[in-house]
């Protein structure tokens, strides 16, 4: 059974979080401010943290500042609409994802199951060699296993020996040509429309917006790469 620390001020969002974290079979703790989470770290095994920004003694920046010193277990934001700086702040001194309140419960419960299945996925396979990873994207060569922010993503196997010799090359950019010779393992004659194809069937599957992606870019006129994030 997973862990999840639940920190927040508001007692009645406390309640609210733990019985729809409970439902879903996590084992929850509650804390109030910053102070009594690092309190509640220290005596338990925390797989992931829903933190509550505006919190009196340790607001939840500080918080995840101090917790970042010793622990990698993911870290969930809440935080109001008004406070979009804290929010980038935040990402930027380790937490890994936010809900800006008002929130969808149901939401949050998706974000903690994702955070915990990428989390537990990592965990267990850190000494791999043969995990490719850039940002929430993850290629575990021994499972032929592709994750996308903890989610499984079925590729055909075409695509997937696409991505991974992207991923392989990471940050560098490869032709259409290279990728055809490299993955059907012969001389490329007028291939290219063949790799546009697959390039694009395997954004549609591990892109929030394939028009606007995050990982696999398109570079006009040489060909295609996977960014390192």
């Amino acid at each position: 059974m997973y862990t999840v620390l639940v920190c927040d001020d508001d007692s009645a969002i406390l309640e609210s979080i733990e019985i729809y974290l409970k439902s879903e079979g996590y084992n929850i703790i509650t804390a109030c401010d910053g102070v009594d989470a690092l309190e509640k770290i220290e005596a338990n095994e925390i797989h992931c943290l829903v933190l509550d920004i505006m919190m009196p003694r340790m607001d939840g920046l500080k918080t995840t500042i101090r917790i970042r010193e010793k622990y990698n277990f993911p870290i969930i934001l809440l935080s109001a609409k008004s406070e979009d700086t804290d929010k980038i702040t935040g990402l930027g001194f380790g937490a890994d994802d936010y809900v800006t309140k008002p929130f969808n419960p149901l939401e949050l419960v998706a974000r903690v199951k994702s955070q915990i299945r990428r989390y537990s996925m990592l965990g267990s396979m850190k000494k791999s060699e043969n995990m490719l990873i850039t940002g929430g994207l993850t290629l575990n060569r021994d499972s032929k296993e592709v994750l996308v922010d903890g989610e499984s993503v079925t590729l055909t196997a075409k695509e997937y020996s696409i991505l991974e010799y992207l991923m392989l090359n990471m940050g560098r950019v490869l032709s259409g040509t290279q990728i055809y010779e490299a993955v059907w393992n012969e001389p490329a004659f007028h291939t290219e429309k063949t790799v546009t194809v697959h390039i694009r069937n395997i954004r549609e599957k591990i892109e929030i917006n394939p028009k606007d992606p995050k990982y696999l870019k398109v570079v006009w006129g040489l060909g295609y790469k996977i960014e390192k994030i």
